[in-house]
């Protein structure tokens, strides 16, 4: 495959971008410890399993980096409390984040199982018959319930021979989901969340609650002053031959559209000239401040160099920066791209007006698919009826029941634009799977129209491109509520595609200098679900992430590990996986089951 030149940080950046090494998955054996010929006829058939689980993770599955995920397994099985010791320590010692313990038999349960409390967990119990893996694995799970360590259960639906070493799909797509969510809980530990600034304009999820961050997803919050910018602005502290040619690059392939102000409001040429350095420098700067960069130790910096160890990242902008300097739109669309002038890299995240809860759902997007998040206000229901007064177009197809209008002029992705495919539809991916035309493309799709001066009397630049319809896509966002703390919401559904003269004539009434997403979530006929209009009725903010894929069953398992409740979401219901104690709270209800297990069980990372 050609791509662009890859870089995790970019050579000159220094290596890896975050402390520490990927958290591994530490599969368990767990095996019938009674000798003389019990636990040895067990032997191969349970490390087997292991193996099998080990090797279907690490070909499935990748690192933010693009490599493959690393599994652990231990050189016996574990058929007491000492050899369930044993594989702890040895855990430890290999940076394991994630257990999934597998068995084809009967095993002593609480001797056997994880006792981890921060460890996201998971038991696969064979479905057989000779002997009962079914049987310990609800034992062990009542275990789990019992003890406050809630673990997810994986159970084969069809009956399996004692030889058949295979996983069944069912089987695979449990531990892939819940793999997927457990390593996104291990890989935000530990890591910081930027606070660019503080407050912006009154939004609520730009009031950064640090407890948030701390109780939930083991992540401290770093706020450094937006005055930080202007200090290594002025003082010169970024990497000058990267400004070079990062400022080379911008005028090479961002297109600058045609200024929209009135002609009284519109800044001069040498101004625009100098917002576009500016807006650069401000990139670098960001980014340096996110994971650091050892180019400012050799320039004599070595406190800035180290940056924050942030996955995460907030700029408020608006508006004690934005009355008097360039906005961070350029900064924030181009990090939260795959790429940029070194060439094809992984996004680095960043939320515009400092929503650090937008941010937060950015990241869950993130670390389960690896892929480029949209930041976007929720801003308009287009009803068809509404359509077709102001411009006389009938909608028709996933539209045909109306529209929602995401657009926002800060951090969203150039990789939204659509212009990457796979098998002729247009898609997101990976960094590590995008051709070097793609990137073009999606450049050569976007136009940075000078900003608009009434928003940001600074000047700046902002993106403005469509994205390309056909795309699946799930909208998430968290939120706090008072006395009951995180709720996530999300919404399953599609890009679609206006013609162009319908979006020309509603784009113009918003701000046709930004980005726009026209989307239409999966709807069921009930509750915030019936219709169109109701999925944004119920919308609990003004801001969404939205990630590609259809990934709203991953989001549920995360938010159980998490311990965030989910008040909305349109994923079916034999889709949803969540660990097996929150049945013990209600099947009837399964909405508030989890609400009530979140509640019994805590923050991941303790209580206030």
């Amino acid at each position: 495959m050609t791509t662009m030149q890859q870089t995790a940080t970019g050579s000159e950046r220094g290596g890896s971008r975050y402390v520490g090494g990927w958290p591994k998955i530490g599969i368990r054996p767990a095996i019938d410890g009674r000798r003389r010929g019990i636990r040895e006829s067990l032997e191969d058939q349970t490390m087997g399993m292991a193996r099998a689980t080990a090797d279907l993770l690490s070909a499935n599955l990748r690192y933010p980096d693009g490599r493959a995920v690393e599994c652990v397994v231990p050189a016996s099985c574990i058929g007491g409390v000492v050899e369930a010791a044993q594989a702890a320590d040895l855990f430890q010692r290999e940076g394991v984040g994630v257990s999934i313990t597998v068995t084809p038999c009967w095993c002593y349960g609480s001797e056997t199982m994880d006792m981890d409390p921060r460890t996201p967990k998971a038991v696969w119990g064979f479905n057989g018959t000779e002997r009962p893996g079914a049987v310990y694995l609800a034992a062990v799970l009542a275990g789990h319930t019992q003890k406050g360590l809630p673990a997810f259960g994986i159970y084969g639906h069809d009956v399996q021979d004692a030889g058949d070493a295979s996983v069944p799909p069912d089987v695979a797509e449990k531990l892939l989901r819940f793999a997927r969510a457990g390593l996104a809980v291990a890989i935000m530990r530990g890591k910081s969340y930027l606070s660019l600034g503080g407050t912006s304009m009154g939004i609520a999820g730009s009031i950064v609650d640090q407890g948030f961050f701390e109780r939930y997803l083991g992540m401290r919050v770093e706020a450094v002053d937006m005055s930080e910018i202007t200090r290594r602005i002025e003082e010169g502290i970024y990497d000058h031959s990267e400004f070079e040619r990062a400022l080379a690059w911008t005028r090479a392939t961002c297109t600058e559209g045609s200024d929209l102000n009135p002609a009284r409001e519109q800044r001069s040429r040498q101004q625009k000239d100098t917002d576009w350095e500016t807006v650069v420098k401000m990139t670098l700067i960001a980014r340096d401040l996110m994971v650091g960069n050892r180019r400012l130790a050799e320039a004599g910096f070595g406190e800035e160099a180290l940056g924050r160890n942030a996955v995460l990242g907030g700029f408020q902008g608006q508006r004690q920066w934005t009355d008097h300097s360039p906005n961070g739109d350029y900064s924030e669309a181009i990090l939260n791209s795959s790429f940029d002038w070194d060439g094809v890299r992984a996004p680095y995240l960043f939320a515009t007006e400092n929503d650090s809860l937008n941010g937060a759902s950015m990241m869950l997007g993130y670390l389960l698919t690896n892929t480029a998040q949209v930041f976007a206000d929720v801003r308009t229901y287009w009803s068809p009826e509404a359509v077709k007064r102001v411009t006389g177009h009938t909608l028709d197809g996933r539209a045909a029941g109306g529209v929602i209008h995401l657009i926002n002029s800060g951090s969203c992705t150039l990789d939204a634009t659509g212009q990457m495919e796979r098998d002729g539809r247009p898609v997101m991916k990976p960094y590590w799977e995008i051709h070097e035309d793609e990137a073009r493309r999606c450049l050569a799709a976007t136009t940075w129209y000078p900003s608009v001066t009434g928003y940001f009397r600074g000047g700046g630049f902002s993106s403005q491109f469509v994205t390309r319809g056909g795309m699946p896509a799930t909208m998430c966002r968290i939120s706090l509520v008072h006395g009951v703390g995180p709720v996530l919401q999300l919404a399953q559904g599609w890009t679609v595609d206006l013609p162009p003269e319908v979006h020309s004539i509603l784009d113009q009434r918003t701000n046709p200098t930004w980005p726009t997403h026209w989307f239409v979530p999966d709807v069921t006929g009930e509750g915030a679900f019936r219709d169109v209009y109701a999925v944004m009725s119920n919308w609990g903010a003004n801001h969404c992430a939205m990630s590609y894929g259809h990934i709203g069953p991953d989001l549920l398992s995360l938010a159980s590990l998490l311990r965030i409740p989910v008040n909305m979401h349109n994923v079916s219901p034999e889709k949803v996986f969540r660990p097996s104690a929150w049945t013990s709270l209600g099947t009837a209800d399964a909405e508030g089951a989890d609400f009530r297990a979140c509640d019994t069980f805590g923050p991941l990372y303790g209580r206030p």
